[in-house]
């Protein structure tokens, strides 16, 4: 004798939907302006104090923030990650010598960190480009550093398009009579570099170049900062603030370029008022340029990355050096 089972009883009460996702468009609520967000963390001596420890701090902080981050297709190629520091002078002051450089005494220098091609031709042609732009104003460079880097760790797509990364040191002129007069020339020496090898060399990217600060970020995990750059286990690579960001890439391409911090900032979210700050931006150029730049800052300002990029808009206009 076989019993019959009714799957669909008339009085049945009627089973709760399964949740899988974001929930349904209702009401107010619409799924589309939904946005992931990135890892941000700071930390800071209030007495100004500098230390590795800030440097440990910080690359914990990173770390912890990985769930704030993404990764591709791979599990170890990272939307990106890194961390601003203040210039480490005293290992600088270590490390330049074993690569044949002198330097001068704090804030007479400054340091570019810059992302080059791979291809041996093409990097000592945008070194000798960025030399002569040096030269043109009135700099002296005092020579090149390899920065030393560990990829094993990485994946295929962040390995594919890894740069190959060198410091740049530049000596202060002493016809600059102050240290925002230097960091306001190196802001044009970076940018004319890279406007002027964008067409021929798009590889070619400098994540800081300051006489303050320095970043090493790159398409990374936020486990994979410490590990890519061994020169931040250095004891001597001290600071007394440090901002870290673990990125989750939304409305652009992961890339080694847009791994955030950026020379000034690092924010977690999308900018929606794009368009009106450009604007802004563009209005306030003859003002900047006649009290600070003179004839410098039209073509220096001119944004290098896509105009899709919210954060690099925002970017190129944080670190303007002015009193």
């Amino acid at each position: 004798m076989s019993i019959e089972i009714a799957r669909n009883p008339e009085n049945a009460p009627e089973q709760a939907p399964e949740r899988f996702g974001l929930p349904p468009k209702q009401g107010l609520y619409d799924p589309q302006f939904e946005h992931d967000a990135c890892g941000v963390g700071f930390v800071v001596n209030i007495k100004g104090k500098k230390s590795h420890e800030i440097v440990r701090q910080a690359l914990t902080i990173l770390i912890n923030l990985r769930h704030r981050g993404a990764c591709g297709c791979e599990y170890n190629t990272g939307d990106g990650a890194g961390i601003l520091l203040q210039m480490p002078d005293k290992f600088f002051q270590t490390a330049a010598p074993a690569a044949g450089i002198k330097l001068p005494a704090f804030g007479e220098y400054g340091v570019g960190m810059l992302f080059l091609p791979q291809n041996e031709t093409e990097r000592k042609a945008c070194e000798a480009h960025l030399e002569k732009v040096i030269q043109e104003e009135g700099q002296e460079l005092l020579g090149w550093r390899t920065v030393p880097t560990r990829n094993e760790t990485l994946g295929s797509v962040s390995k594919g398009a890894e740069p190959f990364v060198r410091q740049v040191f530049v000596k202060r002129s002493a016809a600059l009579k102050d240290v925002m007069a230097f960091e306001r020339k190196l802001f044009v020496i970076r940018c004319r570099a890279s406007h002027e090898l964008k067409k021929n060399h798009p590889q070619f990217y400098a994540p800081s170049f300051s006489h303050r600060t320095v970043i090493y970020k790159g398409m990374l995990m936020s486990e994979q900062v410490d590990e890519f750059y061994p020169d931040l286990a250095d004891a001597r690579v001290e600071t007394a603030l440090a901002l870290v960001h673990s990125r989750f890439s939304t409305n652009t391409f992961p890339s080694w370029p847009r791994s955030h911090p950026y020379r000034f900032i690092a924010h977690n979210g999308e900018i929606n008022t794009l368009r009106g700050n450009r604007s802004s931006n563009q209005s306030c150029l003859a003002r900047i340029s006649k009290r600070y730049f003179r004839s410098s800052i039209p073509m220096a300002v001119t944004p290098r990355c896509s105009t899709t990029a919210s954060s690099a808009w925002f970017s190129r206009a944080v670190p303007c050096p002015m009193p």
